[in-house]
């Protein structure tokens, strides 16, 4: 126990009427939505990098926050470690994610540092056996240390190269030893500033190389979670390899690894790539790599990701229609890659973010099921394209262009224009949310 959270209670579901802060208004984790608990359908965490090690700096300014656990030491790691599952109680979080960075200072050197941990990880396993709480995946920080500046699997020097397959192995022994349930590759500096300095093609196939590395080592030690890539667009680079979904499934198909890896989705990399969460989810279950997601938001005034607590459920709920249309989660769920306000200064608002954004997300899944359980929205999405089951419309998919051109004389067609029906789809949605 630590005196961090001090006076803080354990957060409970009370109801829409509850009165005071500390409550869960919407998240009841035993309530049963289409045959499964909320709990179990969520599958929230905590993202440890922004909840304990960031010290709330921006573009602009720098440190903001003065945590009694920031610090270079192992005893240090190790306080922030009680102070993240004192917080995991206090929510009742199933999961948390976290960087190698994050868990552990760094050493003088590479054997330093993966010997920190190592050893963190132990003290981590202990906790974890102790609470009930699991992992949902570990990474390696790969772009804050200026040994990354110009790539990590992409880089020109191939001695950085090696660094980087150092990292992600010991994190993934790490992770594979905590019984994680992915591994996920971030690479926010996998691309390029300028082509004037770019062999395009050749760090494009080291950086598939690479991830048939990593996939060949998880089949080696017998890691069962998903292997997951999250799109990063616009920041920090110009381009990165890993746009957005549809860049990143090309990638995959390009090296032979789109039956391996999956996509783990960020609501503000979505935003930054020009799409809409839901488009991206959509878009990974078609393609069958959905996996899963980090739930946060930008400001929309602001040109880059912002990382805020989601707060509006229509945008969440539709977020949630297309995780629910996917079958929901397996070895994925909703990480909270969200960080308070530099303002935002006390423990106490570290704590009431998660618990509104957990209200958030459970109001949005809760509408995308009762959306889903009407029907009305699909109905009349089948009813839209209903003309494609005729046997004349497949018959012309399997023919040839002349063949269907054919049909427009043969059969005298003439088609007229028909309503998408998009006000009447969006009334629809609000009724629900």
């Amino acid at each position: 126990m630590t005196d961090f959270f001090r006076d803080i209670p354990e957060i409970t579901y009370a109801g829409p009427d509850a009165e005071g802060e500390f409550a869960f208004r919407h998240y009841d984790p035993s309530e049963m939505v289409m045959g499964k608990r909320l709990e179990d359908h969520l599958r929230f965490s905590v993202a440890y990098w922004h909840s304990f090690a960031w010290p709330g700096g921006d573009p602009f300014g720098g440190q903001t926050f003065e945590r009694p656990w920031f610090g270079d030491t192992m005893e240090a790691a190790k306080l922030k470690a009680d102070v993240a599952f004192e917080m995991f109680r206090i929510l009742g979080q199933p999961f948390y994610c976290f960087h190698d960075y994050d868990v552990r200072p760094e050493g003088d050197n590479f054997a330093e540092s993966a010997a920190r941990l190592d050893e963190i990880g132990d003290y981590l396993g202990e906790k974890m056996q102790a609470t009930g709480t699991r992992l949902l995946w570990g990474t390696a920080n790969m772009f804050s240390s200026r040994r990354w500046m110009s790539g990590a699997a992409t880089n020109p020097d191939p001695e950085v190269f090696a660094y980087a397959a150092a990292s992600v192995k010991a994190c993934m022994d790490v992770t594979h030893r905590l019984s994680g349930e992915n591994y996920v590759l971030w690479g926010g500096r996998e691309g390029y500033e300028t082509l004037l300095n770019t062999d395009l093609g050749r760090e494009r196939a080291h950086a598939g190389r690479f991830l048939q590395m990593v996939v060949d080592y998880k089949h080696k030690i017998g890691f069962q979670g998903a292997i997951l890539i999250e799109p990063k667009p616009q920041e920090p680079t110009k381009h990165q390899y890993d746009y957005d979904v549809a860049t990143v499934y090309g990638f995959l198909k390009e090296f032979g690894l789109e039956g391996e890896v999956k996509m783990n989705i960020e609501q503000g990399h979505a935003i930054l790539a020009g799409h809409s969460f839901e488009h991206e989810l959509a878009m990974a279950r078609e393609l069958g790599i959905f996996g899963s997601i980090d739930m946060n938001r930008n400001d929309y005034q602001s040109g880059w990701d912002t990382d805020q607590f989601p707060n509006t459920v229509p945008e969440v709920a539709l977020a949630y229609y297309e995780v629910l249309k996917a079958g929901g989660f397996t070895t994925g769920g909703t990480n909270f890659d969200a960080k308070l306000r530099r303002q935002s200064l006390d423990p106490e608002d570290l704590i009431l973010a998660h618990v509104g954004g957990m209200d958030v997300c459970a109001r949005g899944l809760k509408a995308a099921a009762a959306m889903l359980e009407d029907g009305t929205l699909e109905a009349m999405r089948s009813e839209r394209y209903a003309g494609w089951d005729a046997p004349a419309a497949q018959k012309m998919l399997d023919g040839s262009l002349e063949a269907a051109a054919a049909r427009v004389g043969d059969e005298g067609l003439d088609p007229k224009p028909r309503s998408g029906r998009q006000e009447r789809l969006e009334n629809i949605v609000n009724r629900f949310v």
